[in-house]
């Protein structure tokens, strides 16, 4: 036997394959639940913020032009869309592995990991004119 008859006889998946494509999208989900979570996070101490400073009679200068709750939104945002890929993911992947065709995609793991240094060069860019 020579590689392209191994190549062609591929075993089935089975068991630990599934599972494996279950725990992969559950840490996907996980992901896009910490983005949902930090940007609920970010929305809610804008608002503290502009709380804090009415209770105080407009004392309390608020730094940056208050992009805050726009960030905070676009990463809830982007979490939602995160779980809806990932589920895609998921389907496709138990698909190809049904059918003992499958071929491993970087797309998803791609497009978080530029959206994410997006996301951090906007937030430096935001937090540079705050240094004193």
């Amino acid at each position: 036997m020579d590689n392209k008859d191994n190549e062609k006889e591929r075993k089935p998946a089975g068991p630990t394959d599934h599972l494996a494509n279950e725990r992969t999208f559950l840490a996907w989900i996980r992901t896009s639940i910490a983005l949902m979570g930090f940007g609920f996070v970010i929305v809610k101490f804008a608002l503290f913020i502009r709380q804090l400073s009415v209770a105080l009679g407009g004392k309390v200068a608020i730094p940056g032009k208050g992009y805050s709750a726009i960030t905070g939104v676009i990463m809830v945002a982007l979490g939602a869309i995160l779980a809806m890929l990932a589920f895609i993911r998921y389907l496709n992947i138990e698909k190809q592995l049904n059918n003992n065709s499958y071929f491993p995609s970087k797309w998803l793991s791609a497009l978080l990991t530029l959206s994410i240094l997006i996301g951090s060069i906007l937030l430096v860019l935001y937090l540079l004119p705050n240094i004193k």
